[in-house]
């Protein structure tokens, strides 16, 4: 989910007694920079991470991992549990991971593929008739792999006006919501597509959380279940996430969590911790810095995916018709559910973020799979500006990355 609202000038800064940045005494020392630099210090995770912060705005709360080789780990706090208690984030915070669900939805799909109940090359109408239709909207020019990858041309719900009036100015009223994901797939054929795929054509890019709404209900029809159990079973379970959920229409978030605020239209504060609107296939995984680590090495690791569908999910092509999402992230490929970034050790990583309602996630996993660093941004005031928080949070990961922590 992305919200369309940058950062407001004079918005109010929530601020909280304790503000320092703290490490567990458990953490440990780094490995030299692959390149021959510096090692990855404890002062250098603090450094990027008060750059997170003030690319923030200043005024978010941020936590980050790095776990790398032999256990080895980092963890580095900015800010407070709520904005009225001097409490620090705690350790083990659980968050909202947004749009970071859709690399846990294609694993899934990618598993249906290798047990051979759908192929990559099946169509949207072949799974789903008379879904993808109307307004130049056509499901049999659009195939699997193409929302997995981007490229179907669909129109992104999250985008519909209707929908961004209720997000941006309206979100109290809306915060229960819990449309059905097929509800929202009708917003978006309300819309003409940004472009129409061509089968064997130029391949064309535009990011659109519409795909894995699409993704989610063919996987269902496949698996002969609802995504948030093939998640769970297949993922969550397999791997013993045991701080990774979907809450589904359950509002809350489990315990121990940072609260999360936006700035109204008004200029009032507004908690917007507990919502139901990141429900649905594209957006409604829970989870915790160290799961999120775990899952994406476990990925890269082959422990959820046989080789020739993790060919698959790497296969990534190029951005081409969204400005947006290139200005907001000018580097790096799109694959099924994962972006390949280009590390200045060279090599690269694999990432999808997250931006949802008072939450940014950043996860990244090295190429290799011994590496992996997730940083978890909470807002308190206005959604920060998305180009300097990458900016900010691809530094720290190009770090983290080029020199692992060891004990």
């Amino acid at each position: 989910m992305r919200i369309q609202s940058s950062r407001k000038t004079g918005a109010v800064v929530l601020g909280a007694a304790l503000l320092a940045l703290t490490l567990p005494a458990t953490a440990g020392t780094a490995a030299a920079h692959s390149t021959g630099g510096h090692p990855y210090t404890r002062a250098q995770l603090r450094q990027d991470l008060a750059a997170v912060r003030r690319a923030g705005g200043g005024d978010v709360n941020v936590l980050a991992r790095v776990d790398g080789p032999h256990h080895a780990r980092l963890m580095a706090r900015i800010g407070t549990r709520t904005a009225d208690s001097p409490a620090p984030i705690p350790w083990n915070s659980h968050f909202r991971v947004a749009s970071t669900t859709k690399t846990f939805t294609a694993t899934v799909v990618l598993q249906l593929v290798a047990e051979k109940r759908l192929s990559l090359d099946d169509t949207v109408e072949h799974w789903l008739p008379g879904v993808v239709a109307g307004n130049g909207n056509d499901g049999s020019r659009i195939t699997v792999r193409d929302l997995l990858r981007q490229t179907s041309g669909l129109y992104d719900y999250v985008d519909d006006p209707e929908i961004q009036d209720r997000l941006i100015n309206h979100f109290d009223e809306n915060r229960y919501d819990t449309t059905p994901a097929a509800d929202l797939v009708a917003v978006a054929m309300k819309h003409p597509p940004v472009f129409v795929a061509q089968p064997g054509g130029a391949t064309r890019w535009a990011y659109s959380n519409t795909n894995y709404l699409l993704a989610g209900m063919i996987a269902e029809k496949a698996g002969g279940a609802s995504w948030q159990e093939l998640v769970e079973r297949r993922v969550i379970v397999t791997l013993r996430l045991r701080d990774t959920s979907i809450p589904g229409s359950d509002p809350r978030l489990p315990d121990p969590h940072v609260n999360a605020y936006l700035t109204t239209p008004d200029g009032k504060r507004l908690d917007v911790t507990e919502h139901s609107l990141q429900h649905t296939a594209d957006s409604g995984v829970v989870s915790t810095t160290a799961d999120l680590n775990t899952f994406f090495r476990a990925l890269v690791g082959g422990r959820l995916l046989p080789a020739a569908q993790w060919r698959e999910m790497r296969t990534t092509v190029e951005r081409t018709d969204d400005p947006e999402d290139v200005a907001e992230m000018p580097v790096g490929t799109y694959g099924l559910g994962l972006r390949r970034i280009p590390l200045s050790c060279g090599g690269f990583y694999y990432t999808h973020e997250g931006d949802g309602a008072g939450v940014n996630t950043r996860p990244a996993v090295s190429a290799d799979g011994t590496r992996a660093v997730t940083v978890s941004i909470t807002t308190t005031t206005a959604p920060p500006d998305l180009a300097a928080l990458n900016r900010a949070t691809g530094t720290l990961v190009d770090h983290a990355l080029c020199a692992a922590p060891t004990n």
